[in-house]
C-alpha cells in the first residue's frame, strides 16, 4: 500500500490523533516559555525559581499520569480525548486567571497534564492500537502534529503579544480549544478503529505483558532512557529560550526563523522513520536517536554565530524524527497492545518527569554560575555515550519479540 492510499483511507483517524497532539501544544514547554518573561516580571521570579516552579508543576503532572494514563485501555478514545481537551481549556483559563504563585503552579500542572501528557499520550496509544502492518506510518502522521504546533504557535504568540496582553492569548487558546479542537477531534473518532488484515489478525498473539510486567524488565527502563534524554534536553532549551540568545547576543527572530526549519526537519524524518519502523521494527533504530542531538548540543555550546542555533534546530529535528517514529511504536511492537495505554503512561509519565525536571535543574545552575553553554557541552557527551549504551538494548529487545512470538498458541 502506498503512503497516499494509506492516508487516504484512514483519513479520519489520522486528523483525529494529528488534531490531539496539534493542539498540545498549549501545555508543551516550547508555548509555556514564550511567556517566561512575563512570568518572572508577574510573580518576581528568577530563571531558577521559575524553573523550580515549573519543576513542581510538572512532577506533579507525571506522577499524576501514571495512574490515569491507563484509562485508555478501558475507554473509548473519544471520551477520553473529550475530557482531555476540556481539562486543557481549563488549564488554559487557570493560567488567564492565576494572580498567585501557587495559581500559577496549578495552571502549569493541568497544561502539563493535559496537554503534553494525556492529549499526546491518548493518541500515541491510539495509533499504536488501531495500527498493526503500517503503525510506523500512523505514528508518524500523528505525531507530526507537535511539530506543526512548534511551527504554527511561535510566529502566533509573537504576533499576539505586540498587540494583547499575555493573559488574553491563554484564554483565547481555551477558546480555540472549546470551538475547534473539541468538535473537530469528536467528529474524527465518532467510530474506533479496528485493526484489519492478516498481519491485524496478530495484533494480540503470543505474549501481551501487563504494566507490571514491563516495569520488572530492566531493558524496558534502559529503552525508557532514549525518551529521557530529548525530553530533558530539548525542554532545558526551549525554556530558556530566552536567556540563550541573552548569553549569545543573538535577536529574537532567529529563534521565531529557527522554529519552521526545526518542524519541517522533525516532520520530514518522522515520515521517513514511520517507513524504516514498518519495514525494520522501531527496536533496531533505538541506537541512532541520540546522536544527531549530541553533535548539535556540542556546537550550540561553541558557536557565537547566529546560524549555529538554526544547525542546531536541523540536529534537534533529526533526532525528534527519529523519536517520534520508534517511540510510538516500540512499546506494542515489544510489549503487546492489551496493556498498551498503561505501559506507555509510565513512559509517556518519564518524559514528563525529565520535563520537568530538566528546567529546575538547569535553571537552578544557571543561578549559582554554571554556564548553560558548558550545561550543553556535557548534555552532548551524555547523548553520545547513551548513543552507544542502546546498542546492547536493541539486541536484547529482539530477543523479547522472538520470545513472543513463539509463546503464541
Amino acid at each position: 500500500m502506498t503512503f497516499q492510499t494509506f492516508v487516504r483511507q484512514n483519513a479520519r483517524w489520522l486528523l483525529g490523533g494529528l488534531g490531539l497532539t496539534y493542539f498540545a501544544s498549549f501545555g508543551q514547554t516550547f508555548f509555556i516559555a514564550m511567556f517566561a518573561s512575563h512570568y518572572r516580571d508577574e510573580f518576581e521570579l528568577s530563571h531558577g525559581q521559575f524553573g523550580s516552579v515549573y519543576m513542581v508543576g510538572t512532577l506533579a503532572s507525571a506522577i499524576t499520569l501514571v495512574f490515569i494514563g491507563k484509562v485508555v485501555d478501558y475507554q473509548t478514545v473519544r471520551r477520553v480525548s473529550t475530557v482531555v481537551i476540556a481539562a486543557l481549556a481549563v488549564a488554559c483559563a487557570v493560567m488567564a486567571t492565576a494572580s498567585s504563585l501557587p495559581a500559577l503552579v496549578l495552571a502549569i500542572y493541568l497544561l502539563r497534564l493535559a496537554g503534553q501528557g494525556m492529549m499526546s499520550h491518548t493518541a500515541m496509544t491510539a495509533m499504536g492500537r488501531w495500527f498493526v502492518a503500517e503503525r510506523g506510518r500512523a505514528v508518524a502522521v500523528t505525531s507530526s502534529g507537535h511539530q506543526l504546533g512548534e511551527a504554527c504557535f511561535p510566529f502566533i504568540v509573537v504576533a499576539l503579544l505586540s498587540q494583547l496582553h499575555w493573559r488574553t492569548i491563554w484564554w483565547l487558546c481555551a477558546l480555540v480549544l472549546l470551538l475547534v479542537a473539541l468538535p473537530l477531534v469528536r467528529r474524527c473518532f465518532t467510530l474506533d478503529r479496528s485493526p484489519v488484515g492478516s498481519v491485524a489478525s496478530s495484533s494480540e498473539s503470543g505474549r501481551q505483558w501487563t504494566r507490571r510486567d514491563a516495569i520488572k524488565d530492566v531493558w524496558f527502563w534502559m529503552a525508557s532512557f532514549g525518551v529521557i534524554a530529548p525530553s530533558f534536553i530539548g525542554t532545558s532549551v526551549w525554556f530558556h529560550q530566552v536567556h540563550l540568545l541573552e548569553i549569545k547576543n543573538w535577536d529574537k527572530t532567529v529563534l521565531v526563523i529557527g522554529f519552521p526549519f526545526l518542524s519541517i526537519v522533525t516532520v520530514s524524518m518522522t515520515l521517513f522513520t514511520g517507513q524504516l519502523v514498518d519495514r525494520f521494527s522501531a527496536y533496531r533504530l533505538l541506537p541512532y536517536i541520540l546522536i544527531p542531538l549530541g553533535f548539535g548540543c556540542m556546537l550550540l555550546s561553541i558557536a557565537q554565530q547566529p546560524y549555529a542555533l538554526l544547525a542546531f534546530m536541523v540536529l534537534m529535528g533529526i533526532c525528534y524524527g527519529l523519536y517520534g517514529g520508534v517511540f510510538g511504536s516500540i512499546w506494542s511492537e515489544v510489549y503487546g497492545t492489551r496493556h498498551l495505554g498503561a505501559i506507555r503512561a509510565v513512559v509517556f509519565a518519564g518524559m514528563v518527569l525529565a520535563s520537568a525536571l530538566g528546567p529546575g535543574i538547569t535553571g537552578a545552575l544557571i543561578d549559582v554560575g554554571f554556564g548553560f553553554e558548558t550545561q550543553l557541552k556535557v548534555l552532548g557527551v551524555f547523548c553520545l555515550i547513551g548513543a552507544v549504551l542502546q546498542v546492547p538494548v536493541a539486541r536484547q529487545l529482539h530477543t523479547h519479540v522472538i520470545a513472543n512470538a513463539e509463546a503464541a498458541p
